[in-house]
């Protein structure tokens, strides 16, 4: 069973940038397509990003297109998520998730414990 741990959230100004980390441990991380959730005060968890586990696909929510990055390492088993050009409506929870198979915009059994982000105006 995989465990996910995030890292990189903050307080960052509108128009800036911030990369969020997810280091996987426990599992063969290669067998897990890797996503990226969120979930804003009072709103439900919604998909942001993912990526197959070669990284050869990836798939985006569409108000994060041309701004936001997944990749990941596989030597290192962290899947990152660049974000630029952020703005105050990103501002959530961001969440690391392990799925056995690239089933996005659904989620895997795996979750991470979250990290906050919080855009600025």
């Amino acid at each position: 069973q995989v465990q996910l741990v995030e890292s990189g959230g903050g307080l960052v100004q509108a128009g800036g940038s911030l990369r969020l980390s997810c280091a996987a441990s426990g599992g063969i991380f290669v067998s897990y397509a890797m996503n990226w959730f969120r979930q804003a005060p009072g709103k439900e968890r919604t998909f942001v990003a993912g990526i197959n586990w070669s990284g050869a696909h990836t798939s985006y929510e569409d108000s994060v297109k041309g701004r936001f990055t997944i990749s990941r390492d596989n030597i290192k088993k962290t899947v990152y998520l660049q974000m630029d050009s952020l703005n105050t409506e990103d501002t959530a929870v961001y969440y690391c998730n392990a799925d056995r198979k690239a089933s996005w915009p659904n989620p895997g059994d795996y979750w991470g414990q979250g990290t906050q982000v919080t855009v600025s105006s």
